[in-house]
This record gives C-alpha cells, sequence and structure tokens, in this order.
C-alpha cells in the first residue's frame, strides 16, 4: 500500500472527478475508481440521447481514464437506493407543494454511504469526489467545509448534510482550484475531449430537463388525482384555473398560463386545497424562515443566536441573518428581506467561508 494511503474515488467521467483522481494518484495514493450508476434514463421516460454521469460513454470514460493510469475502477449498481430514496422523495415532496433538492439528499444519504460502504470493503483510509469545496480539522475538534476558490463553481451548499464522521475520511482535491485551472490540467494530461466536455446543470435523472413530464411519466394517474385548480391573489380573489399545483414552484414567473396585465409569481402553494396563490415581485418577500433536519458542521450546537450569511438557493448570493435554534429547528431572521423562499430547498449558514450547517426550508 502506498505511503499516502489508499482512497476511493468517486469518478462520474466528467473533468472534475476525472482531474481529481489523477491529481491523488500522482500525489503518491494507492487510488481506486468507482463510478456509480444511480438511475436507469430509459426508465425516467427520456426522448432523446442518454447524457450525463451514469451514461455508458460516461462509465466507459472514467473506466479508460483508470486503465491509461494503472489503477483499478469498480461500477457500483445503486439504482434501487437511489430510486428509493432520492426519486421517491423528489415526486412526493412536489405532491405536497414544496420543491426539492435531490442532489443534497443524494449526496446525504446514498453517494457518501455507498462510498463509505465500498472504501471499507476495499480497505480504504479515504474517499474523494470532485466538488468544487475545501475540509478541514477546526480546532473544536469538528470537520469543517469551507467554500471552494472557485466561487462561481462552489458546492458547499450541496454538502451541508453529510455527516462529521464521513467528512473525517473525506478529501476535496480540486477545493484550491478553479473550472479553468482544472481544464487546463486535463489538456495538460492530453485529455482533450474530457477538458472540452460540456458541463450539465440538470438534475440527473429527469429527462430533457422537464420536471413536469418525468412527474407524469411516474405518477400516471397524476392529472386525475389532481386536476385543475384555483389562481388567486394574496388578498383570496380568483383569477384563473392551473393545470395542478404540483407543476409550479415559488417564485415561478413564466409558464404560468394566465395574463394579468403585469409581471405575476407564484408566492405560495396550497396543496390541501389545489390552490396556487399569485403575487407581485414584492409580495416574494420574507423577513425569516424556518428550517428543518438541520445537520450542524463547523459546531455542534448553537448555544446562542449567531450572526451568518444563509443561502436560499444554490446560485444566491447569500444574506446578512441572525440564525437560532428553536427546538430541532432553526430560524433565520433576515437582515433584509429575502425573495424566493421555497420550501423544500435548502438553506445554507455560513460564518466567512466555513459551512456552519444547513437545513430544509419550511412552509
Amino acid at each position: 500500500m502506498s505511503k499516502r494511503g489508499r482512497v476511493l474515488v468517486a469518478m462520474s467521467g466528467g473533468v472534475d472527478s476525472s482531474v481529481a483522481a489523477v491529481m491523488l494518484h500522482e500525489q503518491g495514493y494507492e487510488v481506486i475508481g468507482i463510478t456509480m450508476k444511480t438511475w436507469d434514463y430509459a426508465a425516467s421516460g427520456g426522448s432523446s440521447k442518454e447524457t450525463g454521469c451514469c451514461s455508458l460513454d460516461s462509465i466507459n470514460d472514467a473506466r479508460s481514464l483508470a486503465v491509461n493510469y494503472g489503477f483499478p475502477h469498480y461500477i457500483l449498481d445503486i439504482r434501487d437506493e437511489f430510486g428509493d430514496f432520492v426519486i421517491d422523495n423528489f415526486v412526493d415532496e412536489y405532491i405536497a407543494g414544496r420543491t426539492p433538492n435531490p442532489c443534497v439528499l443524494c449526496n446525504t444519504h446514498i453517494k457518501w454511504e455507498a462510498l463509505m460502504k465500498r472504501a471499507n470493503k476495499l480497505d480504504c483510509e479515504f474517499i474523494a469526489t470532485g466538488h468544487y469545496a475545501n475540509i478541514r480539522l477546526h480546532d473544536n475538534n469538528r470537520y469543517v467545509i469551507s467554500k471552494g476558490k472557485d466561487e462561481n463553481k462552489d458546492q458547499s451548499y450541496v454538502l451541508w448534510g453529510v455527516a462529521q464522521e464521513n467528512l473525517a475520511r473525506t478529501q476535496f482535491p480540486l477545493g484550491s482550484f478553479t473550472k479553468k485551472e482544472i481544464r487546463q490540467m486535463a489538456l495538460d494530461m492530453g485529455q482533450v475531449e474530457l477538458a472540452n466536455k460540456a458541463e450539465s446543470y440538470e438534475i440527473c435523472f429527469v429527462p430533457d430537463n422537464d420536471y413536469r413530464a418525468f412527474l407524469r411519466h411516474k405518477v400516471p394517474t397524476l392529472d386525475q388525482q389532481i386536476g385543475p385548480g384555483n389562481f388567486i391573489l394574496t388578498d383570496g380573489t380568483v383569477v384563473g384555473q392551473h393545470i395542478g399545483y404540483p407543476y409550479f414552484t415559488i417564485g415561478q414567473r413564466k409558464g404560468l398560463g394566465i395574463a394579468l396585465g403585469k409581471p405575476m409569481f407564484v408566492v405560495e402553494i396550497l396543496p390541501e386545497s389545489n390552490t396556487v396563490v399569485l403575487g407581485e415581485e414584492h409580495e416574494l418577500e420574507k423577513s425569516f424562515a424556518y428550517v428543518r433536519n438541520v445537520n450542524l458542521v463547523k459546531y455542534a450546537s448553537l448555544e446562542q443566536p449567531m450572526e451568518a450569511i444563509s443561502k436560499v438557493r444554490y446560485k444566491d448570493a447569500g444574506a446578512l441573518s441572525t440564525i437560532s435554534q428553536q427546538g430541532d429547528m432553526v430560524k433565520i431572521d433576515f437582515v433584509h428581506n429575502v425573495k424566493g423562499i421555497a420550501p423544500g430547498q435548502s438553506a445554507v449558514f455560513y460564518e466567512g467561508n466555513d459551512l456552519i450547517g444547513g437545513g430544509f426550508l419550511m412552509k
């Protein structure tokens, strides 16, 4: 075994995880590559060519790179676990009138657990991924995730749910690099096609980025079960009908199927009455939010209210706030009102670049 140790690297076939694997290999680690098959494109109702991290091409790309660099590569089929947990939750959340966050669930409950289970079988001390984030042991003896160097690619937002015992064995080799630098590394490796691979910003298991069609595919009787409902204004005035509340998200403006002479947004979803509430942009603003299923990363508990930068969406710049423990929830009080708080999405709290923790937004 290498003096640096044995590391299991999650390889999607993309440029990030591929460069991460080669970096660790060249640093002297004994690398074992693993590609997780998480979903079946055909079973998801896709109409176009299979793409993304679970396609046969991506699996072959990961395996080819491993062969070229002389380290082993395995394929791990976790479609059953992924489907039962992540996809079922995705459907259930929309039917509950919330907007799900499948990447967080996948990282927390599927990928890390699957990686750790296989790492133990292969006697790997560490696991590694191609996430743009950093990790360190803090002076309070807790493992802390912090933002990656590349602000545009930072992925700490989707990592808030990873448990301390898993962080203790996790490495993020790309945390101190920008995406541009990683692409250049791939070119320097002679991996021109890999370096120029397009990135996907879609949910990996939703074909054609059409979540409405995906919901209909998974629940064929959805339209019959729910049917049309009312659009109302915030004062209760009925202004039209919609096709069914699961097909709308908080903050949505386009594709409403109704014209009221001025820009209108979805400000609330009421599943119990199949009602979608519309309002003007300022009516999306909230001064506070509650967060459930909280996982704290930097600190073991929030003994006192503390100042934090809170993000309520992945691409959110973050807002100055005070966070405080309220029983098994955390309350966020924003210094300035925040727009578009969608129940089901993640709220993540930062102290500087350090991830304090996160959870799911409540209604």
